[in-house]
């Protein structure tokens, strides 16, 4: 997978993403059920942008980019801002 692919796949989490706020938000869907998805959806979302970042590291420290992983979501929810 290379930064545009993860990239690509980011813009599609965040479209869905807005797309299961304007459900919540007109009604058209259960608000309870919807959170939870939108839960797993922002974690997923934070574990690519965590990849990105450590691939665009190895990038610029010569390391190979393809040895970044996706990290565990109990690590990745643990970062502190």
């Amino acid at each position: 997978m290379t930064d545009s692919d993860i990239l690509a796949t980011i813009g599609d989490m965040v479209t869905a993403e807005k797309g299961l706020r304007a459900k919540i938000a007109s009604g058209q869907a259960d608000a309870a059920a919807t959170q939870q998805e939108l839960a797993a959806l922002e974690i997923r979302l934070n574990q690519c942008w965590d990849l990105l970042r450590q691939r665009r590291a190895r990038t610029e420290y010569g390391e190979n980019p393809d040895e970044a992983h996706v990290r565990p979501a109990s690590q990745v929810e643990g970062y502190e801002s």
